[in-house]
This record gives C-alpha cells, structure tokens and sequence, in this order.
C-alpha cells in the first residue's frame, strides 16, 4: 500500500484573466515588398495578411512577456506573489540556457515559482495550458501563469517569398487557477515527426556557428503541405476536441484557431459547419503568424473589442512545427 498521501488540488481549473502586448512597430506589406517579388494582393489573397508587428531592440521576449503578464495578472485580480509555476512558450529565445521563464517570473515579482520553457511551435499555448490545468487540479501550484511570446521577425529570411509575409512578433499570457466547475476540457494533442521537414528552421546553430553557412538560420515552411495539412487533419483534430469535451459546434460562441493563415481559419469553419452565431478570431489580418502568441493575442482582443466575452465557451486549437497540434475547449475569463 502506497504511503504517498494524495494530491490536494482543485477540482478544475480555469483560465482567469488574459493579456497581450504587440510591438509598437506596425510593418505593412509594402515594407516586405522591398526584399520579395511579390504584390499586396498576392499576399493578401494567400494568407489574409496585411501588416504585422515587428520589435524593437527594446522589445525583448523577456519585455514583451512582462507586459502581457501584467496584464493577465492584474486581470485575474490575484497578486503576482500568488503565481505557483511560469510556462513560456517559444522558439525565438536564443539563450539555450537558462529558461527565459525564471527570468520572467522574477521581472513580474512571482517569488519563487516553478519556472520552465517549452518549445512547440504554434501549438505551445495549448501545451501550456494543459501543463498548467494539470498542475492546478493535481495541487502543486494554485495559479499558473502560461506565456506564449515570439520574435519572428529574427528568424524571418526577407527574402524567401514562400514565408517573408508570414511572421510577426508578440506576447500573450493567461493565468489559469482554480474552478468548482470544468473550464478547460480535455486537451487532444500529439505530433506527427515523419512531416517535420514542412516546418523547420534553415541550419542548425552549430552550421552558423562552425562557417558552415554564412546566412543567419531562419523558419522555412513548404506552404501547400502546410497548408493542406492543416484544412484537412487539424479540423478533425477540432472536431475530437469538441466530441472530448462533450459539446457540438451550435453550443460554441467564439472559435480561436492559430492565427496561421486566413484562408486555412476560414477552411477550418467551413468544415466544422460552424453556426453563424460563432464569432471567429481572424487576428492574423494586423498581427501575423506569431506562433505561441497568436492564440493568447487573439484570445486578449476579442474580449477587448467586445467580439466575445466573459464566460463564453470557446474552441481553440494551435498547430505548427513538429508537427504539432493542441486542441481544446475553455470558458473564456
């Protein structure tokens, strides 16, 4: 008989407030026009996209991260002394060591959380928050902050026209706590590594490093793969996630799928047959691909434009790099 006693911790977990910080530098299309042969029109028509947020050199991960966190923390109305664990999400953290969320916990005045990053493309908010719903419910740690937060536009090559249009920058963040009632359903998840070379960085570091390359490494993508994988697998991943957490596409309000690709967002609705009262994020058109980011951004402005609002149920799903994937229902803070 075991004589480990067990887990005190909530029976549910929720997300209770949301933030999100965009770099002050609004780039257009026009400005990726100078590096590609291409056209406003052409970029628009495939991805839906008409400008980005690019950082500055002030703009950090670590700075961006703060700000959103701030922000979700002070939504959350919980002191930031409270925060049991940092989950950050990202690709553009170019320390190997140590995390950048020890960091982060420390700028937002957490104390001494648990603090790791994660690395799993634009899948790795949904990652987080099922990491930090577990550890809610499993009781080692009451509030969970998860920050997705990326600068893309340092691994974007200007002058590949199949990505140059795609990135952009940002941080989002949530604070997930405790709940009487179920708020994040079961998560669907997993990877398919035998697709890895869709999504990928250019070189390793080591090839930058050893004068084997001399062009910084950058994110590389084959677009129609991408692309058909995610209209034709990742809408049946949403469609398991919706059956997991026992509801139907009518008793959804908001859809907020990763902000990829404009014309893959509107695919994926079309093959859920969602209902017209679903209000859909379509962030990507001002923000871009932001990968970890873009579910948590999307997540922060339809609440603050009135699009949906506090307790709404919502779908969201991440998908990218790996490949990767992460599905799941939630009430919205």
């Amino acid at each position: 008989m075991s004589k480990i006693k067990p887990s005190k911790g909530a029976p549910h977990a929720r997300i209770l407030g949301v933030g999100g910080y965009r770099p002050t530098r609004v780039v257009p299309n026009e400005v990726i026009l100078e590096t590609i042969d291409s056209s406003d029109e052409w970029i628009r028509s495939r991805s839906g996209i008409a400008s980005r947020h690019w950082a500055n050199e002030e703009e950090t991960v670590t700075a961006m991260s703060v700000e959103a966190s701030g922000k979700a923390i002070a939504n959350a109305g919980i002191a930031p002394e409270q925060i049991g664990a940092v989950v950050v999400s990202t690709v553009s953290h170019f320390k190997q060591t140590p995390a950048v969320a020890t960091e982060i916990a420390d700028k937002v005045g957490a104390g001494r959380p648990a603090a790791f990053d994660i690395s799993a493309g634009c899948a790795g908010f949904g990652y987080g928050l099922t990491l930090a719903r577990g550890m809610i419910v499993d009781g080692s740690a009451q509030y969970v902050l998860v920050i997705g937060v990326e600068r893309l536009s340092d691994l974007t090559d200007l002058e590949d026209r199949a990505t140059a249009f795609l990135f952009g920058d940002g941080a989002g963040a949530v604070v997930v706590g405790p709940a009487e009632e179920p708020a994040i359903g079961p998560t669907v998840w997993g990877s398919e590594g035998d697709k890895s070379e869709t999504i990928k960085q250019t070189v390793a570091w080591t090839d930058y490093r050893d004068g084997t390359v001399d062009k910084f490494p950058a994110i590389t993508q084959e677009g129609q793969a991408v692309f058909r994988w995610a209209v034709f697998e990742m809408a049946k991943v949403a469609q398991q996630a919706l059956d997991a957490a026992g509801i139907t596409a009518d008793d959804l309000d908001v859809f907020i799928p990763h902000q990829a690709n404009m014309r893959i967002i509107d695919s994926m609705v079309k093959t859920l047959k969602l209902p017209d009262h679903v209000t859909v994020a379509r962030d990507v058109e001002t923000t871009g691909n932001t990968s970890a980011a873009s579910i948590p951004l999307a997540m922060e402005r339809l609440l603050a434009t009135g699009k949906a609002k506090s307790g709404d149920t919502a779908l969201v799903i991440g998908f990218g790099a790996g490949l990767v994937y992460a599905a799941t229902v939630v009430t919205l803070p």
